[in-house]
């Protein structure tokens, strides 16, 4: 468990070696690159802090874009003391003694603590509960970072209870920024191209941007290129890296966008690359899966329902060999997923329901539909006149009625595409013998 001194006690030092990194980490918001979508006037966090009232927070984004900088700077906004914890070393012992220290401020100082957990989503579920009461009860400001999809990796009881900001990777703008500060730091020049060469190199990441940078720095004033940096010096000393530089600077939810349009659009091949982009760029394997799962519903649906059971055990199979075995299996879900008959009718009609269900009142269920377990609730008509599909024509309750009494909707039109041109000629079936008199 670290104070916020002592985890940032490096920032300005006073001798020794400190990472350049360390030496860029921005002591006030406004020297914060990057965010403009939390930070600028009037935007979620800006009105935040503006508003003075501290509240619990989830900070969601990739790697290097500053959750751990904005975390403390949020703290020193609001005054506060700051514990940080590192969830892939710290356990419950280790909460505990936030918890002790937190409760010993109260006492002298009459303030919450800010406990900061990164990489929150490698706390199990008995872990992330301890924050909990504490949480509730205000004597933990609760800011936790991850760079997973906190809707799958953080328990709904904590995540209930703070607010979740999105962090962008940074775009090649705020890289430039980065880049010329450090260049004036480190008394380096680089050439327009090799500038936007390590630009695009880092992807996105500003501590990766700033690691390379420092690199690149020792070696070139060391061979006398200093002021001359240009593709060659880059290529000499980021040389096993520099395979990656065709990333061209896409962020990594574009890349995962632009798998998930591949496989829509069915070109296994493009959907194949970028799946092997992602996974050559350090992505966990598992945020596919859930992906690939995803597009299997939202963009196959009963189109092909075999999509997401080979998507399904995908996963599955994921789990069972890791990495990099497993990974064979996601790619053949990926090329079964893009090859297959498309259709969003599902996903179409799913909206559409719980649009009409969020904007219409609840509507009673119809008696003949209710549940009568007692001869109270048989004696008040529950499950009167209930007509038992399987004893009837065709498994049919012809002209039965479903919906709540005044609901008449329609939200599924299956397609004429792979098995729901089936299921299209099925429903057209039902339909007419539902419109006929009663069997």
């Amino acid at each position: 468990m670290l104070l916020m001194d002592d985890l940032f006690s490096t920032a300005r030092p006073t001798g020794g070696y400190v990472p350049l990194a360390e030496r860029m980490r921005p002591q006030t918001l406004g020297e914060v690159i990057g965010q403009d979508q939390l930070l600028a006037e009037g935007k979620p966090l800006a009105v935040a802090l503006a508003a003075g009232r501290p509240h619990s927070m989830i900070l969601w984004g990739p790697p290097g874009v500053g959750k751990t900088t904005l975390a403390r700077l949020i703290a020193q906004a609001f005054g506060l003391p700051m514990i940080a914890l590192s969830a892939v070393l710290a356990g419950v012992k280790d909460i505990r003694d936030a918890v002790a220290q937190a409760e010993l401020t109260r006492v002298q100082t009459q303030k919450s603590t800010v406990v900061f957990v990164d990489e929150v989503h490698r706390f199990n579920k008995t872990q992330q509960d301890a924050f909990l009461p504490h949480v509730e009860s205000g004597l933990f400001i609760f800011i936790g970072a991850t760079t997973e999809n906190p809707s799958f990796e953080v328990n709904s009881a904590l995540l209930s209870r703070a607010a979740v900001y999105v962090l962008d990777a940074l775009d090649g703008d705020a890289l430039s920024l980065l880049v010329q500060r450090a260049s004036e730091l480190l008394d380096v020049k680089f050439s327009d191209a090799a500038r936007a060469q390590i630009t695009a190199y880092a992807d996105g990441d500003g501590r990766k941007l700033l690691n390379s940078l420092e690199l690149v720095a020792q070696h070139a004033h060391s061979a006398g290129v200093a002021n001359a940096i240009d593709e060659a010096v880059l290529r000499k000393v980021l040389s096993e890296n520099l395979r990656r530089f065709d990333k061209g600077g896409d962020a990594f939810y574009d890349q995962i966008s632009a798998l998930h349009k591949s496989v829509r659009g069915s070109d296994p091949d493009a959907a194949l690359y970028w799946l092997c982009r992602m996974l050559d760029g350090g992505s966990d394997p598992r945020y596919i899966t859930r992906r690939v799962i995803r597009m299997a519903s939202e963009d196959i649906g009963l189109a092909d329902p075999r999509a997401l059971r080979i998507a399904l055990d995908a996963a599955e199979t994921y789990e069972r060999l890791g990495s990099p075995e497993g990974e064979l299996t996601i790619a053949q879900a990926v090329m079964y997923c893009a090859i297959a008959a498309k259709s969003n009718a599902v996903y179409t009609a799913y909206k559409e329901a719980r649009r009409f269900v969020k904007e219409h009142g609840s509507a009673p269920v119809p008696l003949h539909l209710r549940n009568a377990p007692t001869q109270l609730m048989k004696g008040l008509g529950f499950g009167k006149d209930y007509r038992y599909a399987h004893d009837e024509a065709d498994g049919v309750a012809a002209g039965e009625r479903y919906l709540p009494e005044g609901v008449d909707v329609s939200f599924y039109s299956p397609t004429d595409r792979g098995m729901e041109a089936k299921i299209a000629e099925k429903l057209a079936w039902l339909r007419e013998r539902n419109a006929g008199p009663k069997r």
